[in-house]
């Protein structure tokens, strides 16, 4: 008998190629997916974080601005003040956490019953530690 064409193992084993390529990129599709939420959720929590701070500090700033005595917290923050001699006014220093790792630091300068800010960043709490584990060839 003649056998022409393609037979049925040939035609399986095609199948069972494009199945696995599918369920491969489908794998894929959804491992991306899924890091990119997290990496929504992580920034979500980081701005939410950073608004609470900006109405905390904002709230300091304006309590210390019309206190009498400027206190050494507010609000459960601490408050560094020191005198500037060549405004002369008091300058105010506070930081109010967005989260474990980053802070909002806040510098003002309080002049009658009003403030100025000098400085209102978001900063790192922890420091850059280089990872000195891996051994690096020196070359040569």
């Amino acid at each position: 008998m003649d056998k022409s064409g393609i037979g049925i193992g040939s035609t399986s084993l095609v199948l069972i190629l494009a199945v696995l390529c599918l369920a491969l990129f489908a794998f894929i599709s959804y491992s991306s997916a899924e890091n990119d939420m997290a990496l929504a959720n992580a920034e979500a929590e980081l701005i939410l974080g950073y608004y609470k701070a900006d109405a905390l500090a904002i709230s300091i700033a304006e309590s210390i601005s019309r206190a009498e005595n400027i206190p050494d917290s507010l609000f459960g923050v601490k408050i560094n003040l020191s005198r500037d001699e060549s405004t002369r006014s008091h300058v105010a220093e506070f930081a109010c956490a967005v989260s474990d790792r980053k802070e909002l630091f806040a510098k003002i300068a309080i002049i009658g019953d009003d403030y100025k800010v000098l400085v209102w960043r978001m900063q790192d709490t922890d420091g850059w530690n280089p990872d000195m584990t891996l051994p690096i060839w020196p070359g040569g």
